[in-house]
């Protein structure tokens, strides 16, 4: 059974005063044309109103293709090949489910998938200005060569499935980390914002994360504690919440990177109109990468976002059946003679 997690909302109507010069991703800091600002809800105690529903809705790759360059914004054209694109996609999709016969594979087939909806913005990556991440410091390449004895972070999807360490602690449903969380991947885009006074929860519904982020001006937990989604802190900035987080537990984080124990993520949260959610995400860590680098997502409020419960845990039946399955055809194939569930004997 499903459980239903809904949000009352309470949401004023505020009139937006005409603007020029707009961020050319369609979100972000605007610039006014006379003293007619708009302003963001408050609180009953005063702090400004984040809360609602923001799902990750907004089909944006991470990296940008580097024959755009510098180019920040798709033009009207490349727009529509953009979402022409998009429509093949998903009718292929449906081409996929309609031939399967309700067979499915060991991993999500394509159907499962929500595309989301194509954006103007030609890749979350922002900053550095060409929108690619940087490379890896020496380190950073030692550390995944070195991970887990040397087994590396495992894969989403591994084509060969030997043993459940072949798998990364996303498809083991241990966590997508802070950043991953935020941005879309597959379904369950949902983010949903609550707010009570001195503090910020930040509900994340694929990998059923819950971050509750203090903003009492206290430190950060001593460095021998790490953690998954680390440890946040947030402030207020004028209308932005800034929200720093340490304390990374050495894991996957964004990217083909792991976050070192110097890594230091700074998000900024800002609400732009009645309907709009600016967010920005710096990753700055020495040890991995060779400069700090920055995601911006567009987030839209829709009320009528349910996160449903995401009943993933590690060790659950996807990764029995993983290995049954994999072992199965082993058999098959070889007439491998199967012991148990993880292990086969040639």
């Amino acid at each position: 059974m499903k459980h239903r997690f809904l949000a009352s909302l309470a949401i004023a109507a505020w009139a937006l005063a005409p603007v020029k010069g707009q961020n050319p991703l369609g979100t972000g800091a605007r610039t006014p044309t006379n003293k007619q600002i708009w302003m963001p809800p408050k609180t009953s105690w005063g702090d400004p109103d984040l809360q609602g529903q923001w799902p990750a809705s907004a089909n944006i790759p991470m990296q940008r293709p580097a024959s755009l360059g510098d180019k920040a914004a798709l033009t009207d054209e490349e727009l529509e090949q953009r979402e022409e694109q998009a429509q093949k996609q998903t009718e292929a999709d449906h081409e996929t489910f309609a031939k399967s016969g309700g067979a499915v594979p060991v991993n999500p087939p394509t159907y499962w998938q929500e595309r989301g909806k194509p954006s103007r913005q030609t890749s979350l990556v922002v900053d550095p200005p060409n929108g690619r991440i940087p490379p890896l410091t020496a380190e950073g390449e030692k550390m995944i060569k070195e991970f887990r004895g040397g087994r590396g972070p495992g894969q989403k999807f591994p084509k060969t499935i030997d043993t459940w360490e072949d798998f990364d602690s996303y498809s083991r449903c241990i966590s997508r980390g802070v950043v991953s969380s935020m941005l879309p991947y597959i379904y369950n885009f949902g983010n949903e914002i609550i707010q009570a006074p001195g503090y910020v929860v930040i509900r994340n519904e694929m990998i059923h994360e819950a971050r509750v982020i203090r903003l009492d001006g206290s430190l950060h937990v001593g460095k021998k504690i790490l953690m998954y989604m680390g440890d946040s802190r947030g402030h207020w900035e004028g209308n932005t919440l800034v929200v720093e987080t340490t304390n990374l537990k050495e894991l996957p984080g964004v990217g083909d990177g792991l976050f070192s124990d110097a890594a230091r993520l700074v998000e900024r949260f800002t609400r732009v109109a009645p309907d709009e959610l600016s967010y920005d995400v710096t990753i700055n860590d020495p040890k991995t990468w060779t400069r700090p680098w920055t995601i911006h997502m567009p987030y839209k409020l829709d009320p009528s976002y349910i996160i449903y419960e995401y009943a993933c845990h590690e060790g659950n039946y996807m990764m029995k059946d993983a290995l049954a399955n994999a072992r199965d055809a082993e058999k098959q194939v070889t007439g491998a003679r199967i012991d148990d569930d993880s292990k086969a004997t040639h």
